[in-house]
């Protein structure tokens, strides 16, 4: 069942808030939920198998998600083809938690990303009755250039959204 809720810094359960650090505002990160209906196992595959990620998250990467490694791969959702996106592996803790950095809404093919700070994606899971609650967050928006910070995090506040039901969507219908 699809039920993502918004969550910004300042608007998180007491144990969210916990998690942070006192340097984060609430428009430095976006915190994205759904609760989806599938046990964890198979959630955390489609989550962390590259070949599952390419197909819910709309991109061909070349290789598998390796602790402290680099993969990529170019996007095929609609209108982005032309983007090629890197992540490297930060942690792999099964089937709880997986964090990766990368450059948020790096979309322009003249422009060279590699000297801005990347930002952290930390996927959380956990059991529910209903299935499986999936807790991403992106947090570093504050070290990207002013040029950059407002369109990035904009455009990756609607990106999860639209990811986390892209996810739901994959695991329902591969299960």
């Amino acid at each position: 069942m699809c039920n993502p809720e918004v969550a910004f810094m300042g608007h998180l359960t007491t144990q969210e808030q916990a998690t942070q650090t006192p340097s984060q505002t609430p428009s430095q990160t976006i915190v994205k939920r759904i609760d989806i209906a599938a046990p964890v196992p198979r959630v955390w595959r489609a989550l962390t198998d590259h070949l599952q990620f390419s197909q819910w998250f709309l991109v061909n990467l070349e290789g598998p998600f390796v602790l402290g490694e680099k993969v990529g791969g170019q996007l095929t959702h609609p209108g982005y083809e032309h983007v090629r996106m890197e992540v490297v592996v930060q942690a792999i803790q099964p089937t709880t938690y997986f964090a990766y950095t990368w450059h948020p809404y790096a979309v322009d093919p003249k422009v060279d990303y590699s000297d801005e700070t990347p930002t952290l994606v930390e996927f959380h899971l956990e059991a529910t009755p209903t299935g499986t609650l999936v807790v991403v967050t992106e947090s570093g928006f504050e070290n990207l250039p002013p040029s950059r910070y407002a369109d990035a995090l904009r455009m990756n506040t609607r990106g999860w959204e639209q990811q986390l039901k892209n996810i739901e969507t994959y695991v329902l219908k591969t299960a």
